[in-house]
């Protein structure tokens, strides 16, 4: 009983390299597409949003930081800005979007005490509403409060370790709001 030979397959080296080059290149147009409407921090922004304002934000507390409306104000625009397509608009009326935020809440309570009862560890605490609105379309994209704490050793650190502490519960709130304002798209 005689076998036909068995045939292989034979691929010349020059139409596999025009393959992957193909594919390459629909992956690369794929993602690139994909960029103007999720840019590449992750962030997902409609792409009919070009602008955005951000005024002030209120502090309603009596915190012993008198700028945590700027300092709020400043890390969302550096969010929105920074990370995203999106330009300043120092004009509420004509801005796509706008981000208001008000400072709800602030509390500084001990979290750690010593044998002598004395606060060893401090917890500041900030609460901020925000609403984010798309005016180009007249919707709520979000409208939550949100809230960040961050800890301090009072014994140590005092006042600049409560401002500390403050910041860094900004910078989570800010996060917290970027974050939430640009994943649900």
């Amino acid at each position: 009983m005689g076998h036909a030979p068995r045939s292989t397959p034979y691929v010349s080296i020059a139409s596999s390299r025009w393959g992957l080059i193909r594919g390459v290149t629909v992956l690369l147009v794929l993602s690139l597409t994909g960029c103007a409407y999720y840019g590449f921090s992750g962030a997902s922004i409609p792409s009919h949003l070009e602008t955005i304002a951000i005024p002030i934000a209120e502090d309603n507390t009596s915190s012993p930081v008198p700028t945590l409306g700027r300092d709020l104000t400043d890390l969302l625009t550096d969010q929105f800005v920074g990370r995203t397509s999106l330009s300043l608009n120092n004009n509420e009326t004509n801005a796509d979007a706008v981000l208001q935020a008000r400072i709800t809440g602030y509390s500084n309570e001990p979290t750690g005490v010593s044998g002598e009862e004395r606060a060893t560890v401090n917890s500041v605490e900030i609460r901020v509403q925000a609403r984010y609105y798309d005016q180009v379309e007249d919707s709520t994209m979000v409208e939550q409060g949100f809230t960040g704490s961050a800890e301090y050793d009072p014994t140590e650190a005092g006042l600049n370790g409560e401002r500390q502490a403050a910041r860094v519960a900004l910078e989570r709130v800010g996060e917290d709001i970027f974050n939430t304002a640009t994943s649900d798209w």
